[in-house]
C-alpha cells in the first residue's frame, strides 16, 4: 500500500525538505522521486521539484516510491567470530550468515554479493545485535552525526568492579586525546555490567574497562534505540519490520526546540 501522510505544519514548506526531516528519504532521493512522478499532493502529481505543500494538504508516495526507499534490512544476532564489515583476509563476514536457512520467520535471503553495511559495526570478538541493510535513511537514523539513539550492551569483565570506577565509566574518561559522552553504567550481578551509549568509538567498551583496571570477556549488544535482540537465537537473523523501522527513525531524532514531523504511516 502506498504512503499517506498529511502535512499538519502551520507554514508551505517544500516537499522535498519536509521529506527529508521527516525522515522518509533525503532531498535528492526526493528530488528523484518527483521527477519519476511517485509523489502526489491530494490525488494531484507533484511536477515541480520546487513545489510546497500547504497545512491540511495530505501527501502521498505511490507503492513503487515506498518499496525503492526502503531496502533490505536484516536484524541478526551474530556470534563471535564473525565480523561486521568488510573482511581481510581469513576473517568472515556477518552477511554470510544470513541465508534462507538462518531466517526467522518470513521472507527472503538476500542475493549472493548483495551490499549490506552494517548500520554500527560489532568488533568479531563481540556478540548480539546486528543491523545490516541498505536503507539508507535508516543508516542516518542509526549512525548518522546527528543520531540520539541509544545502545545498549551487557558486559562480563573480570577484576574488581567498585563504585569508584563505575563512575569513571560513567563520566571522566577520554579516548584518543578525546573526552567521551556520559554513559549509564550499572551492575547487573557479579561482574555483568550493563553500559548504555550515544556513541560508538573503535572497541569503546573494551577501551573504557581497561581504563579501569576491568578486563572485558564478554559483550552482548541488546539494544539499538527501540529495536531489542529479543529472543532471536545467536546465528539467526529476521527481516526488520516496517514499525520497527518507523520507531528507529523517530527515536533518533535529537530532543530540542525544533519540531520535525513524524514520518509517514503506511495504510
Amino acid at each position: 500500500m502506498a504512503w499517506t501522510r498529511r502535512y499538519e505544519e502551520p507554514e508551505p514548506q517544500r516537499v522535498n525538505k519536509w521529506l527529508a526531516q521527516s525522515g522518509v528519504c533525503s532531498r535528492r532521493e526526493a528530488e528523484a522521486l518527483i521527477a519519476d512522478g511517485l509523489v502526489s499532493i491530494d490525488g494531484e502529481t507533484v511536477a515541480d521539484a520546487g513545489r510546497k505543500i500547504l497545512p491540511g494538504q495530505t501527501l502521498t508516495l505511490a507503492d513503487r516510491a515506498a518499496e525503492s526507499l526502503v531496502g533490505f534490512t536484516a536484524v541478526l544476532n551474530k556470534p563471535v567470530g564473525y565480523v561486521s564489515g568488510q573482511p581481510e583476509p581469513g576473517h568472515t563476514p556477518a552477511v554470510r550468515l544470513l541465508t534462507k536457512g538462518n531466517l526467522v520467520g518470513k521472507g527472503e535471503a538476500p542475493a549472493s554479493g548483495a551490499s549490506l553495511p552494517p548500520l554500527g559495526r560489532l568488533d568479531e570478538d563481540s556478540r548480539g545485535l546486528l543491523i545490516l541493510s541498505s536503507d539508507g535513511v535508516l543508516a542516518k537514523a542509526v549512525i548518522g552525526p546527528e543520531s540520539d539513539l541509544e545502545k545498549e550492551y551487557l558486559v562480563r569483565v573480570t577484576g574488581q568492579v567498585e563504585e569508584r570506577k563505575l563512575g569513571r565509566l560513567r563520566h571522566g574518561l577520554e579516548l584518543d586525546g578525546r573526552k567521551l559522552k556520559p554513559a549509564k553504567v550499572s551492575v547487573v550481578e557479579g561482574n555483568t555490567l550493563r553500559f548504555v551509549l550515544k556513541e560508538g568509538r573503535k572497541r569503546q567498551i573494551r577501551r573504557m574497562c581497561d581504563l579501569v583496571g576491568l578486563r572485558v570477556v564478554d559483550l552482548l549488544r541488546v539494544r539499538v534505540g527501540p529495536l531489542n535482540l529479543g529472543d532471536l537465537p545467536e546465528g539467526r537473523w529476521r527481516l526488520l519490520r516496517p514499525d520497527e523501522r518507523d520507531a528507529i527513525i523517530r527515536a533518533s531524532i535529537p530532543s530540542g526546540p525544533r519540531t520535525v514531523p513524524s514520518p509517514p504511516r503506511q495504510t
